[in-house]
């Protein structure tokens, strides 16, 4: 289970789901990396974790409405950051989603899915996905120092 975290450093962001806007919380989040002092490749990690989280948002828990929008929340705290991704829309079950596997060939014309979530759960230290009648909502922890560092 992900904890609270220090209230006082706490960024949020109000975006339109719209594609293209994912790209206004990947320049915040190479933002909150570099002043909390991530390694550039933890930057990047994080980068495209919050991409393909506020790519998935749009497309699959907004269902590409226009009007909806999707909300970022950063919360840092001394060992780790905290990035909440949250949309407004029905919500996708994430158990239905067949994760790929990198070991499985895959088959020229198949449409492969869930490659952003794969994404995600190997680019953060750790990730939650919980849904609800009000919207979707991914939960990822990156921490400063990775035990493998």
């Amino acid at each position: 289970m992900i904890g609270k975290l220090d209230m006082k450093k706490v960024i949020k962001l109000t975006l339109p789901s719209s594609l293209g806007c994912e790209k206004v919380a990947i320049a915040s989040a190479a933002t909150v990396g570099k002043r909390m002092g991530l390694s550039q490749d933890r930057i990047e990690d994080l980068k495209t974790a919050i991409g393909e989280a506020c790519i998935n948002a749009i497309e699959h828990g907004n269902k590409g409405k226009r009007d909806a929008q999707i909300v970022v929340v950063f919360k840092e705290g001394r060992e780790k950051l905290e990035v909440c991704v949250k949309d407004h829309g029905p919500g996708v079950d994430i158990k239905s989603i067949e994760i790929p596997s990198i070991d499985k060939k895959i088959k020229p014309g198949s449409k492969q899915r869930g490659w952003g979530v794969f994404l995600i759960k190997n680019l953060t230290d750790e990730v939650e996905f919980c849904s609800s009648k009000t919207g979707g909502e991914v939960k990822m922890i990156i921490r400063i120092k990775r035990d493998d560092e």
